[in-house]
Parts: C-alpha cells; sequence; structure tokens
C-alpha cells in the first residue's frame, strides 16, 4: 500500500497516489500561468524597448484601422464601395497630414467619411512618435531611457527631464491653436453659408484641424477662400505656426511668460525662425516677380489681392496644400522651385514633413565652414557637435534618394515627365500635399508609389533606421586614418 503513494521522482510512472497526481497536475498549471505572465510581460517590454517598431505598428495599425473605416458604404454619399487603392491613399494622406486628394472630399465623401478623415487628421498631426510615447507613458507609467532618447531626437530638446512635461504641452498647443483658428473663422464662414449654423460650425472646424496640422484636405467643394481675409487669414496663420514645430512654441511661450528677449531662445529656436523667414521671404519674392502676370495664380489685377494670394503661394507649399487650383498652371521653374521649398519642409517635431530647415541650415553651414576653410560649424556664437551634422548629411542623403526613386517610379508607372514626377514625390514625401495631376484614382501603381513616400516621410527615417537597426557593436580596432581626393 505504501508503495502506491510513493511519491518520489523516481516513482512518477508508476504511483497510482492521488497525491502526486494533483501536485502535479497544480505545479503544471502554475508554471503554464507563470509562462504566459512571463510572454506578456516580455511582449511589452519588446514594444516599449523598440519605440522606432512601437511608431511604426502604432502607425501602420491606425492605416489599417482607417482605409477599412473608408472601404465601407455608408462612408461615401452615393453608398457605394470604394476600391482599395482610393481608400488605403486617403488613409494614409489623412493620417500622415499629407492631403493630397484623389476624389472630392465634400462630394465624395459622407458625413461619416469626413469624420474619419478629420480624426485621422488630428492622430496623425499629433505625431507618430508623440503619440507612441504617450502610449508608453500610460502602459508602463514612465518613459524608459530608449523611449526617452528617441523621444528627445522627435520633440527636439535635449534634456531628458524635460520631455515628460513636453509631452503634455504638445496636446495642449494642439487644442489650444486649433480652437483659436476655430473661433476666428466663425465670422466669415458664417457669412459665406448664408447662415447656416450648422455648416458653418463643421467647416469652421475641419478648416481649424486641417490647417494647424498642415493638411491639404479642405470641408468644401470649392477649397479654401483665398479671396477673403477672415477666412484666409486664420488659416494661413495656423499653418505657419504649425509649421514651427512643438519645441519652438514651447521656448517661444517661456520666453514671453517669463519677460526674456530674443537673446535666450534656444539655438534651435534661432536657427528655426532664421532660416524659416528666409525661405518664406524668398518664396515670396519669387512668386511676385516671375508669375506676376499668371492668371491663375493672380486672377485680379488688384495689387493687394496679388500681395495676398502671394503670400498664401509663399507659406502653403512648404507643408499646407491648400488651394491647388493653380498650382499645374504654373511654369517649370517655379515647380522646380516649390519641389526644393517642400523637400526642405517646415520645423523639426513639427505636423509637417520635409528634410526640415533645420536640417538644410546646418547643410548650409557645413558647406560654408568647409569652403572658408574652418573646422567647427558655428551659428549664434555656438559650435554645432559632430554628431549633429553626420545627422544632418545622412538625413538629406537618404531622403534625396527616396525621392529620386520614387520619381523614377512614377515615370515608368505614368508616364509623366521628369519635373511632374519630382514635383508630385516631394509634395507626398514632405507631406505638402500639392498635386499637378500625377496622382490619379485610376492608376493604382501611382497611388501605391505615392503612398509609400508618404509614410516614410511621416515616419522620418531616423526612426525607422533606429526600428531595424542593431545594437551598435563595440569597435575594438581602429584602422590607420589615409586620405582621398574628393571633389
Amino acid at each position: 500500500m505504501p508503495d502506491q503513494f510513493d511519491e518520489s521522482p523516481l516513482n512518477e510512472q508508476s504511483s497510482a497516489g492521488p497525491s502526486w497526481w494533483y501536485a502535479g497536475d497544480s505545479t503544471a498549471r502554475k508554471e503554464e500561468r507563470a509562462s504566459r505572465r512571463i510572454r506578456r510581460i516580455s511582449l511589452t517590454d519588446r514594444l516599449l524597448s523598440h519605440p522606432g517598431r512601437l511608431s511604426i505598428l502604432y502607425f501602420l495599425t491606425l492605416i489599417a484601422l482607417v482605409t477599412l473605416l473608408l472601404l465601407l458604404p455608408f462612408a461615401t454619399r452615393g453608398w457605394v464601395f470604394t476600391n482599395f487603392p482610393v481608400a488605403f491613399f486617403t488613409a494614409v494622406s489623412a493620417l500622415s497630414t499629407c492631403g493630397i486628394p484623389v476624389v472630392n472630399t465634400a462630394e465624395y465623401w459622407s458625413a461619416f467619411g469626413q469624420v474619419v478623415i478629420l480624426l485621422s487628421i488630428q492622430f496623425g498631426g499629433l505625431g507618430v512618435m508623440t503619440f507612441a510615447s504617450m502610449v508608453a507613458l500610460g502602459v508602463s507609467r514612465r518613459l524608459k531611457v530608449s523611449q526617452r532618447m528617441l523621444t528627445a531626437s522627435e520633440l527636439g530638446t535635449n534634456k531628458l527631464s524635460e520631455i515628460k512635461s513636453v509631452l503634455s504641452v504638445v496636446l495642449g498647443t494642439s487644442i489650444i491653436a486649433e480652437a483659436l483658428t476655430f473661433v476666428l473663422l466663425l465670422p466669415d464662414l458664417f457669412h459665406l453659408n448664408h447662415g447656416n449654423v450648422g455648416r458653418t460650425l463643421w467647416e469652421a472646424l475641419f478648416y481649424a484641424v486641417s490647417a494647424y496640422n498642415n493638411t491639404g484636405f479642405t470641408p468644401d467643394a470649392t477649397g479654401l477662400h483665398i479671396n477673403r481675409w477672415g477666412v484666409g487669414l486664420p488659416i494661413l496663420l495656423s499653418a505657419f505656426v504649425g509649421t514651427l514645430g512643438f519645441p519652438v512654441v514651447l521656448n517661444l511661450v517661456q520666453c514671453a511668460r517669463r519677460r526674456m528677449s530674443p537673446k535666450r531662445w534656444t539655438l534651435h529656436t534661432k536657427l528655426t525662425l532664421t532660416t524659416t523667414g528666409i525661405l518664406v521671404l524668398a518664396s515670396l519674392a519669387w512668386f511676385l516677380l516671375v508669375e506676376w502676370s499668371n492668371s491663375a495664380l493672380f486672377p485680379a489685377d488688384d495689387p493687394g489681392m496679388k500681395l495676398r494670394r502671394a503670400l498664401s503661394a509663399a507659406v502653403m507649399p512648404r507643408s499646407a496644400g491648400f488651394d491647388i487650383s493653380w498650382v499645374p498652371e504654373v511654369t517649370d521653374e517655379t515647380k522646380v522651385l516649390m519641389s526644393a521649398l517642400m523637400f526642405i519642409g517646415a520645423g523639426s517635431s513639427s505636423t509637417a514633413g520635409g528634410i526640415r530647415v533645420t536640417t538644410f541650415a546646418v547643410i548650409v553651414l557645413i558647406c560654408c565652414a568647409s569652403f572658408t576653410g574652418h573646422r567647427d560649424v558655428v551659428v549664434f556664437r555656438r559650435r554645432l557637435p559632430r554628431r549633429i551634422q553626420m545627422t544632418a548629411v545622412s538625413v538629406m542623403t537618404a531622403c534625396f534618394a527616396l525621392v529620386l526613386v520614387g520619381s523614377v517610379a512614377l515615370m515608368f508607372v505614368t508616364g509623366c515627365d521628369f519635373v511632374d514626377a519630382v514635383f508630385e514625390t516631394c509634395s507626398a514625401f514632405s507631406l505638402g500635399g500639392y498635386s499637378v495631376g500625377v496622382a490619379n484614382a485610376g492608376n493604382p501603381a501611382c497611388l501605391f508609389i505615392l503612398a509609400a513616400a508618404m509614410i516614410v516621410g511621416r515616419l522620418g527615417p531616423l526612426t525607422i533606421a533606429y526600428a531595424i537597426s542593431r545594437p551598435m557593436a563595440p569597435e575594438p580596432i581602429r584602422y590607420p586614418q589615409e586620405n582621398i581626393i574628393v571633389g
């Protein structure tokens, strides 16, 4: 009888004791539950330890969800099934805050479809890395070091301790800017809609969100009311503020609150504002000098009206993409200039895209230092670290290669000329939202190429590289240095 209940490991198979059987089953279940808990924790840790992958996963999940919603028949006014390429392209265009439309937003999409697009613009405008960091905060109640480092790069701050406060300011800044734009748009839109309160509120909300997030989607069939300052000016100012980036806006607000002079601005703020001002003034001068007699851009002879439209044309092409009716009618020289402006884009951590104005400024400063024989790259009496210089060169080279490959691919699938292909690719990559007609709903290959450019432009080459890269291996050996001939 005692042998039946021998629970030793040597008697596992022969023992008939219920005590051993129960204990073994209980232990197995505990081990299984523990292994499941470990797997769950490991999955969370893996996601949080790779914020680049978390950002890509978040963005791709939103694309799949929005595409599915836009495929539903009640997302269109005619209750028809939208074909997949159009729904996918519209979802990517909205989430990336690019705004290139292949169908008329007001006439094709129903109220439900337009709400989906509006929410997509809002979530996309918050920034992939910013929102992913908020998700990480909600899951783990804290940011890990790797997450904070990548978020610091995305938000343009150098102090890891400031990231949590910056993340809380991002949402507040967006809401305040959009609310102010909404209020300023109400009077003129109420007049334009002949007293229709519901239509006025909807258009004001859509324009406010779309303008600050620098997206070219519009809630009416005619597009931006550029001839009315009551509508055009708030949208113009909101889009301009959105291009500066959260770090610049935060620094300006802090300095204004403390009554600090512009000399106390951060180097990032000074460089962003200076470069942005130069680009806007150069663009304004170009449109006034080169396109002065273009009736598509300047339909009126009034100099004041021409100045207003030139100012809008100088600011909007860098990121916003409103009022695209005149774009195909400009000269090829102007298309090249607009392509360059879109490629440069807006400020770092802004709602717009491109290589960013600070990247362009660093490239110019590197060239100036090289041509003048200086070893250090200095701006505003501050020396730029070598790491920043290498990052700027890497981003510039990778993005230029992307635009070149995308342009050639568009030429293959559409037969368009090189200028139009470069313009369309730059618009997609930099989230500019302008189009010269290359993006066509009847050409799925073209839509997929431009959608890929938007995804890379929204995520950013650094985020993608960080997501797929392996930990840096130590370099125990440094090889001898030898010069080569360049240039």
